[in-house]
């Protein structure tokens, strides 16, 4: 730890914290040694770096490798964000996740959830009309929303109605004629039948537009009037001043805090038009701006962030043969956050509902099992880095090296207080055990820390 990075280090640590799942000092040094513009646009570029491979994972996990149920999908997933070289592709894909949520309880079909999550991890980063474009079409959220029950003369609202209040608008940018008429132009969208699970397993589904079933007639939509069908709500829909700041708010809350500002999205909504509703565009804006530097451990993280970056700091789950992934899920579920299975059309309700009484036992007791055991290679390497920073600590250095290494965090007075005082008279010397126990010691306070719940 050098006081010539220190500054730039905890920048990039506040990146990686948001726009990934958070590194290790170790990691996080050779970054800073990078011009932070850089270290944006390699993110934002996930096509310079391969997805991972999973291939081994299935060969090693044939127990569990079937695409017929919806944890093996679950289990890949946090696979494949412990160990990306594409981070913000996943990050994203979580984000639109929550907002487009979309629940394997009621659909039922794991292959339409995997296609679904591959589909907003495919084109969440790309174009705002493209992606509502693909989601008005995609069989899980089809049947999620009741939207294959949507018939001319018998219309199903459901569809029309959450497309405007929760994917795109936000309530009081339309009226209930609005939703009617949206209702109408996507009658006959549907999707293939899917067959039933026995004998044979399940069948793709696909997207299907029987013209038979379609409402041809004038429609009112928005202040516009003509012979509609889904595609041209959703042209209209993308064209909406609410809807470029109902993606600017998604965005900023995401990234940025759990509290808006009106100032920041606004600027984010005029990048979305200006580059024809360009996603990468708008967080392009975003991470080099000054309200995102300088938003730093004011949002509580998900249950699904918090466990991810336990494991990639404490090393586990690297290599495709390690049994035991499916607990990552189950440990995201005792903490409220269940992926592919959201409890609602709106999704999680996020920030302080992540951390009441029941939630916020079962987080730091995750943390601080994983991240206070030096079998696992991660937190082997960090001890290791945490040793070579000084010839001896006392208490407080220590607690300094170790917030450091475990990703630059920051601690309010009260905490350092009620950690230094339980942690008592520390003379810590590099290269023994006594050493070892007192840096995972040490790691275990912090894990518990109310502030190691932020980032």
């Amino acid at each position: 730890m050098t006081t010539s990075t220190r500054t730039d280090i905890d920048l990039v640590a506040h990146l990686m914290r948001r726009a990934a799942f958070g590194l290790p000092a170790w990691q996080l040094e050779p970054l800073a040694e990078l011009r932070y513009e850089d270290l944006v646009e390699d993110l934002l570029h996930v096509e310079r770096h391969e997805r991972p491979e999973e291939d081994l994972l299935a060969r090693f996990h044939l127990e569990h490798a079937n695409e017929e149920d919806y944890w093996w999908t679950n289990k890949k997933w946090f696979y494949r964000m412990i160990n990306t070289r594409r981070p913000l592709e996943e990050k994203v894909a979580l984000m639109w996740h929550n907002r487009f949520a979309t629940a394997a309880s009621k659909v039922t079909n794991p292959l339409m959830m995997r296609n679904h999550l591959e589909m907003l991890r495919d084109k969440g980063l790309g174009n705002f009309h493209v992606l509502l474009a693909e989601l008005s079409r995609d069989p899980a959220m089809i049947y999620w929303l009741d939207q294959q029950t949507n018939h001319h003369g018998a219309i199903n609202e459901n569809y029309g109605r959450e497309l405007l209040e929760l994917f795109s608008m936000g309530r009081g940018n339309y009226t209930e004629d609005d939703v009617q008429a949206a209702a109408h132009a996507f009658t006959g969208w549907t999707i293939k039948q899917t067959i039933p699970r026995y004998p044979n397993g399940w069948y793709e589904s696909g997207y299907v537009f029987r013209p038979d079933d379609h409402a041809y007639a004038e429609k009112s939509f928005l202040g516009e009037s003509g012979n509609f069908n889904g595609s041209d709500v959703v042209d209209i829909v993308v064209q909406q001043p609410a809807t470029a700041r109902y993606v600017a708010a998604t965005l900023y809350g995401y990234f940025v805090a759990d509290d808006p500002d009106d100032e920041a999205i606004d600027a984010l909504a005029r990048v979305y038009f200006d580059s024809g509703y360009e996603l990468t565009e708008m967080l392009r804006a975003l991470f080099n701006s000054h309200y995102f530097k300088n938003a730093r451990f004011n949002r509580v993280r998900s249950p699904v962030e918090l466990v991810v970056n336990t494991i990639t700091l404490n090393g586990q789950h690297r290599d495709p043969y390690e049994f035991g992934i499916r607990y990552l899920v189950n440990a995201s579920q005792a903490m409220g956050q269940e992926p592919l299975n959201p409890p609602t059309v709106e999704g999680w309700h996020s920030g302080r509902e992540w951390i009441d009484s029941s939630f916020l036992i079962e987080r730091v007791n995750f943390a601080v099992e994983r991240l206070g055991d030096d079998g696992h290679p991660g937190v082997r390497n960090m001890i290791d880095h945490v040793g070579e920073m000084r010839p001896s600590f006392t208490a407080e250095q220590l607690l300094d090296a170790c917030l450091y290494e475990l990703g630059c965090w920051k601690l309010e007075d009260k905490s350092r207080r009620v950690i230094l005082d339980d942690a008592g008279e520390i003379n810590a010397t590099p290269g023994n055990e006594s050493f070892d126990k007192a840096v995972t010691r040490m790691f275990e306070y912090v894990a518990s820390s109310r502030e190691f719940q932020m980032a």
